[in-house]
């Protein structure tokens, strides 16, 4: 599909209004994604922030909606950790507000369970080697998804404790 930009064609607000809420509408979209996809349409600056003010009236845009949906749909989609998660919503901009209520979205119980799983999962099928290398190879595939060293060692040491969950079949 070729964009507006490969066709040259500028939308004028009017033309642009019912692209953008379909794309609103499809996923929960933040700020910063909104006002990219309407540069992109060949709005001007001017035109972006009244059309983005009109959105967040009528209920198209809200980030406080998209923090919650964003947090939650990564910690139980893909397994992020909170570290990740925080730092994905900074990155699109969001205010400090915004990323704790998203954050509250992830319970403790659900996280703990979700770092157990991580661990018995990646401990399995972590080959050879002793039991501290394979432990320090999930401790440093589960810090690149976003869990914190202390929870994530504190979890390791649990799980030294169910033999199920450290044996190898070497």
């Amino acid at each position: 599909m070729k964009t507006s930009k490969e066709n040259n064609i500028r939308h004028t607000p009017k033309m642009a209004k019912p692209k953008i809420e379909h794309y609103c509408a499809y996923q929960e979209r933040c700020h910063s994604e909104v006002k990219n996809k309407l540069f992109e349409l060949g709005l001007y600056p001017n035109e972006v922030d009244a059309l983005i003010a009109e959105m967040i009236v009528t209920g198209f845009l809200n980030e406080e909606r998209f923090a919650k949906a964003y947090a939650g749909g990564k910690f139980r989609t893909k397994h992020w950790g909170r570290i990740k998660i925080r730092q994905e919503l900074k990155f699109r901009k969001l205010t400090d507000y915004c990323i704790k209520k998203g954050m509250a979205e992830i319970s403790d119980s659900d996280y703990e369970k979700t770092l157990s799983m991580l661990i018995e999962k990646k401990m399995r099928e972590v080959r050879g080697g002793t039991l501290r290398t394979r432990q320090q190879k999930v401790l440093k595939y589960l810090m690149s998804k976003g869990y914190e060293t202390e929870n994530i060692l504190k979890a390791l040491k649990a799980a030294e404790q169910e033999p199920e969950v450290i044996q190898n079949d070497i």
